[in-house]
Parts: C-alpha cells; sequence; structure tokens
C-alpha cells in the first residue's frame, strides 16, 4: 500500500506518516484486523478511515482532492 501512495504523492502533495500499530494499545482497539490500514487527516484534524488491506486510489484521490 506505501508504494502504491507513494505514486500518489506526484499528483498531491501530502505527508505519509507510518504507524506501528502493534505499539498503542487504542490503535490496537480500532484498526487490529485492519492492518494495514491508510486514514487522512485534514488541518483541521479530521481523522477519516480511507481503505485498510490494499490502497482504494478513488477514495483517497478524493479525499486528497478536497
Amino acid at each position: 500500500m506505501l508504494l502504491a501512495l507513494q505514486q500518489l504523492h506526484e499528483q498531491f502533495p501530502f505527508t505519509i506518516e507510518v504507524v506501528d500499530v502493534d505499539t498503542d494499545e487504542a490503535l490496537v482497539r480500532q484498526y487490529d484486523e485492519l492492518v494495514p490500514v491508510l486514514v487522512g487527516v485534514k488541518r483541521d484534524s479530521e481523522v477519516r478511515k480511507l481503505c485498510h488491506y490494499f490502497l482504494d486510489r478513488e477514495a483517497v484521490s478524493a479525499f486528497l482532492a478536497e
């Protein structure tokens, strides 16, 4: 998923932060079976789950275009 996400970086400016879900109990409770998971965070701190397992290009592109 990370490689596919990096390809979108050419089209949209964004920052990627890789987080090990297993190091945070709250994240394990929230995303345990969904790893890898991709969440987007807007400037106003809105957190949105965009996809899991595989990159959903359409969902991520729509999020980035907002």
